[in-house]
């Protein structure tokens, strides 16, 4: 494991340079240990501000994008997440340090176990996951407070749209073409009036209906 907290302060302070400023959010980045969520060939560019390949084709985030779209969630400990794309757990581990309760999604069986160990070996209770389809949500638990998907769709899913509730807030990467996709923030008020917002430029794995099929 590469305890180097040297590694960890210096991501921290080009977190803060690139513009992240909650400190709750820069509290959580710290105080989970990305290293356990990347590869062991990959351990020691763990806190190296870039994305990493982890199993099933997939990647881990880059933590300036993970900051990023946790910021702009706006979230306390009041709230209700729907995560899409549960991945190595680590983006389900910094929301579950700043919210009531992420329910998270996963698509790739094997993914999904691993990230269930971590849960169970960093004490975090507050997840609840399945293996499912990212596109149809989690309807036996809407409405969520917040959705945040990390892969992106090709159009806004309208089945997360309705499961996300009046207040809420729901940020993910939208577009076909890798070379051309962008955060977008979506806001539901108070009377279920949708707005939505391009936020930042990005590069995803594409979303992908249905549930793999494991080799």
């Amino acid at each position: 494991m590469n305890d180097n907290p040297a590694l960890k302060i210096r991501l921290i302070m080009e977190l803060r340079r690139q513009g992240i400023s909650n400190t709750d959010v820069l509290s959580a980045i710290e105080r989970v240990p990305r290293e356990v969520f990347v590869p062991a060939t990959f351990r020691d560019r763990a806190y190296e501000n870039i994305a990493l390949p982890i199993a099933s084709g997939q990647t881990i985030s880059q933590p300036y994008i993970v900051a990023y779209m946790t910021q702009i969630l706006d979230l306390d400990k009041r709230r209700k997440i729907l995560e899409i794309g549960t991945g190595s757990g680590y983006q389900t581990a910094i929301l579950a340090r700043l919210c009531r309760r992420v329910y998270t999604i996963e698509r790739h069986r094997n993914l999904l176990q691993g990230s269930e160990e971590l849960f169970k070996e960093l004490k975090i209770t507050n997840i609840t996951s399945k293996v499912g389809d990212g596109h149809k949500g989690w309807q036996e638990q809407e409405p969520f407070d917040r959705i945040l998907v990390t892969a992106a769709a090709e159009e806004i899913p309208q089945n997360l749209l309705d499961q996300l509730g009046n207040d809420g807030i729901m940020i993910l990467p939208v577009g076909k073409d890798p070379a051309d996709q962008h955060i977008i923030k979506i806001s539901k008020n108070d009377k279920g009036e949708v707005s939505e917002e391009v936020m930042l430029p990005v590069r995803f794995v594409p979303m992908v209906q249905g549930v793999a099929e494991e080799s």
